[in-house]
């Protein structure tokens, strides 16, 4: 059987749709874009982004870049496929924002602008940034085994196939 590099699987799911599903050019398009393709594949890319972006500079840097836009289908795909400790950091994350969940762009930055303004040059992130320990707790459970986010997407896209 020939070995795989972790990620190798979910990637295949996702990649035929990549290209064709728009984070960059509002909510209205990625919704219309995304819902195009087989739930498996919204979910695991949805949460490819969560990943790719909290890894990258936390759920502050999720919310601020155009990857917020997927936030209601990453807490879709974190609890189809049994993530439940990332799932309710979402969710606290989302409460943070307010009900309905902003996806417009701007409507996250109001929000964002407003942490950031209690902040300043010498003023720690940890001191201003409420989603700062779910960061944390985010990277705390990733990192309690090696490639453990590719290899249970890995599981979930080739339990589930195409579909």
């Amino acid at each position: 059987m020939e070995s795989r590099e972790p990620g190798a699987v979910y990637w295949e799911r996702i990649e035929p749709f990549w290209a064709s599903i728009s984070i960059y050019d509002g909510p209205d398009r990625f919704l219309a874009e995304i819902a195009a393709a087989p739930k498996r594949v919204q979910h695991l890319f949805a949460v490819h982004w969560l990943v790719s972006e909290v890894c990258n500079g936390g759920f502050h840097q999720f919310f601020r870049n155009a990857t917020g836009v997927v936030a209601p289908e990453a807490l879709a795909g974190l609890r189809a496929m049994r993530l439940d400790v990332w799932a309710e950091l979402l969710e606290r994350a989302l409460t943070m924002l307010g009900s309905p969940y902003p996806r417009e762009y701007e409507a996250r930055h109001a929000w964002l602008r407003a942490i950031e303004g209690k902040g300043g040059e010498h003023v720690p992130r940890a001191v201003w940034d409420p989603c700062h320990a779910l960061d944390d707790a985010f990277y705390d459970w990733l990192h309690e085994e090696d490639a453990r986010w590719e290899r249970i997407a890995d599981a979930y896209a080739a339990a589930h196939g195409g579909a």
